[in-house]
This record gives C-alpha cells, structure tokens and sequence, in this order.
C-alpha cells in the first residue's frame, strides 16, 4: 500500500518530539545510507539572518527562465510539507510524497541505534536532495535552515556559498551576538567553493576572515538603487543592466536582488549554471515568494464565502487588499514597516488593520518598535491572536498589552482573521498580516485554499 501524504506528515511530526538537534552525523550517515545523492548535484546554498528565503527564489527563476532544471527546499513551509521539496516551480506531488519520505525514515530508522534519530528537519533535508537526485536537476537552490555550522543543509556543498545578511535571532541556539552568529552562518562557505554576501559591518568581517583562511574568492554585494515601487513590485538599477523589474514587494530586495545577482554570477564562474541578461530580467520579474510581503485581493461573498488572488494593478472597489508578511523578527518587522510606507498610497485609501501573532521567545517589544515606526501601523486597527501549530505563541492578551491602548485579543485565529477582514472592508483600508510565519501560512490557507503555496 503507498503511504499517503496525511500519513508521511504524521510520521514526519512525530519527529518533532526530539526537538531541535544541531550536528551533521546523523545527515551524513542518512545520505549515505540514501546513496549518497548530494554528490552529484551541484548549486548555491544560501544562508543568512533575513532575505535568504526571496534570494533563493529570486536566483531559481532566472535559472528557470534560462532552461535549467531547478531543485529548491524554501522554507519554512506555509500550508503544505510538500513545498519544501520544489522541482521546477512546483511542489512534490502528493503521490511522489509519501513513498520517499518512508524510503528515507526506513534508512534512519536502521541508523537510529548508532547516531540516533533523524529530527524533522534532517529527514525533509536528505528526502529533498534524494528527489533532487532522482529528478534530473541541473541546479539546486538549498536555503540554510538555522544557523550554517550545525545546518543539515551545510552537509552538501554545491560549490556556491551565499550568506545573505546577519542580525540576532535565534540567539538561544546561534549566540548572543553579531559575531558569534555570523560565526555560524559564515561556516557554510568551504574550500573550493566561490561566495557570495550582503553582509556589512562587523559580520563582514567574520565573512571575509572566513573566506581568506579557506582561499574562498568572495564577492561583496551592496543594495541596488530603488527607482519606485508600486502594488506589483519594485524596480531597481544595475550599472550594466539598467532598470531591472522584481516581482518582488519592499525596498530592502534591492539588498536580496544584488546578492541573487552575485550568486548568479558566481553560478556562472563556477561553470554550473549561466544566464543570460534575458534570463535574469525575465526570472526577477517572474519572482514570487508566498507570505513574504505578499498582496493578495479578497473578495467575501454574500454568503460569507471567500475568494482570493493576487493583487492586480489598481484598488478595485469592494475588494480588501490583504498584505501578508512572516516578519518575525527586529530586522524583518523593520523591512515591513519600510513598505507599508512605500505602499501606502498604492493600497485601499482607509485605516489600516493589522492582525498581530507573535512567538513568545521572540524579541516581542523590540518587533512592536519597529512596527510602529511605521505612522499607518503605529495608527492601525490591532487584533492580536494565538499563533496556530505551535505551542511557542504568545498570549494574544498579553501581546495586546505590549501593543498598547486599543489592541484587541481574539484567541482563535480564524475568528480573529474573520473580524479582521470585516473590519477592513467597513474602513475601507487594507489587512495586514505579520508577526510569524505559522500565522501568514495559516491566514494564507484559508484565503487561497488548502494546497501547496
């Protein structure tokens, strides 16, 4: 009987209850177990605090719309496992699904007793580089997990690193510091690869001395000019390219957009992947990135039934912009506020409502900060709500209180997304959703639908 997707996730979760293990042994010796199908497949691996998750999609459609074959693992996922496991654009079917994530926690299972079980995250890493394998890919896009050193991901080197940029989060698992974080991060590069980063100031440092103990050749990038933007994206200049177009929403791509364009580059230096000027413009403009910075219109019927799709070029009357955005920490909330000033004037003209769930180990006072720099969000309507799937949320009550005066706790998510989109068509103003990830994911869900983003 093929295992189906319901219970390959169920085998998957059950994973879960051994937590967050850093190390690369048990991956190794999975992968080896598996055949070793990471050798033959070569690519980018891209880490990094922030904007690792847009840059790799921006570098996998140019590489698409120059012929390749393209494997990615984005995460995490928004509504469906098998979103971390992308071939060409497209999820893994479910059908595909089930059979190899069994193939690969029967190998772990027989490995257990030496190394140890598999969690979650270092089974989905060694099922996605198999299927990579069995697939044909010319070029693997992998986005680093946590971290770098202890990463499953850091087991395979494609022979281009990226770090993106380096701020504190995750502090309980990478270090209390800059320095000690971009340690981590900054370890994915190895000898023989070319890298790549976007980072400036004292994580560039830990880059570069990195990058010279292992004769890495490393490219530097800076943020690119922003011409403007609007509802369907930002335009941005290249000294040899000129005005370039992304599908991508917020001016801090222009930092992700330079560093995609190194890792092209380096890509091509490499001798895996070429593109050509084509290729790249057509790629970033084709770029989508789900529940980052995403716009979406939404319309409710009579009934109460909701439809959504992505946002076209103009307001349209009767329709709520929604803005989803996984900010979860300082510098992703800081990125957030930037473009909800940007696109103020390109979204529905009344007060904007904001639907708030938030993680409580996260730097929750130092997010609200940032948020509030923002003059349309720090004036917003505020519904806080519980952050689904996770046990880690805080209580809506008590991020209401951080907020300050006129937020309003609503405990269940889809309650709280039901009277947000009310409360948005009758001020005539757009929803924005943020403060994690689990929470866009599920928003994201109910809006568009239960499938794969």
């Amino acid at each position: 009987m093929i295992p189906s997707e319901a219970v390959a996730i169920e085998a998957l979760q059950s994973r879960g209850r051994f937590g967050i293990r850093l190390g690369l042994a048990r991956t190794r010796a999975l992968l080896a177990a598996l055949g070793s199908p990471e050798l033959g497949l070569r690519g980018a691996l891209i880490g990094g605090t922030n904007g690792k998750g847009s840059t790799q999609a921006m570098v996998a459609s140019v590489l698409t719309a120059a012929g390749q074959r393209v494997g990615q693992t984005p995460k995490p996922h928004l509504v469906s496992y098998r979103e971390r496991i992308v071939v060409d654009g497209s999820p893994i079917s479910a059908t595909d699904f089930g059979p190899l994530v069994f193939e690969v926690l029967d190998a772990a299972d027989r490995l257990a007793r030496r190394h140890g079980p598999p969690t979650e995250f270092e089974a989905l890493t060694c099922a996605a580089l198999l299927w990579f394998a069995r697939s044909g890919v010319d070029t693997a896009v992998i986005e680093v997990g946590l971290g770098g050193r202890l990463d499953a991901t850091n087991a395979w080197d494609g022979g281009v690193a990226t770090v993106t940029n380096v701020a504190l989060d995750h502090m309980e698992y990478l270090g209390p510091t800059v320095d000690t974080i971009a340690r981590e991060k900054a370890a994915i590069l190895k000898r023989g690869d070319l890298a790549v980063t976007g980072t400036d100031g004292e994580a560039l440092g830990v880059v570069r001395r990195r990058a010279r103990r292992l004769d890495v050749p490393l490219r530097v990038t800076a943020p690119l000019p922003v011409l403007r933007t609007d509802r369907l994206g930002t335009t941005i200049v290249h000294p040899g390219l000129g005005e370039l177009r992304l599908g991508l929403l917020g001016r801090h791509q222009a930092a992700n957009a330079a560093v995609a364009l190194g890792t092209l580059d380096a890509l091509r230096d490499a001798g895996i992947a070429d593109s050509d000027e084509r290729a790249i413009r057509e790629g970033l403009e084709a770029t989508r990135w789900p529940g980052r910075l995403e716009l979406l219109s939404v319309t409710t019927g009579r009934d109460g039934a909701i439809q959504a799709g992505p946002a076209g070029p103009e307001t349209t009357t009767g329709v709520t912009d929604v803005l989803l955005d996984g900010a979860h920490n300082v510098a992703g909330a800081a990125a957030l506020a930037a473009a909800v000033e940007d696109l103020r004037p390109h979204l529905a003209g009344g007060p904007v409502t904001l639907l708030l769930g938030i993680l409580a180990d996260k730097e929750v006072a130092d997010i609200i900060d940032a948020l509030w720099a923002s003059p349309p969000l720090r004036e917003a309507q505020v519904i806080t709500t519980l952050v689904p799937d996770t046990v880690r949320s805080m209580d809506p009550v008590d991020l209401a209180a951080a907020w300050g005066p006129g937020a309003r706790a609503v405990a269940q998510v889809d309650p709280a997304l039901h009277e947000g989109l009310g409360l948005a068509r009758s001020l005539g103003g757009p929803l924005v959703v943020c403060g994690s990830l689990y929470l866009v994911g599920h928003v994201r869900g109910r809006l568009t639908g239960s499938g794969p983003a």
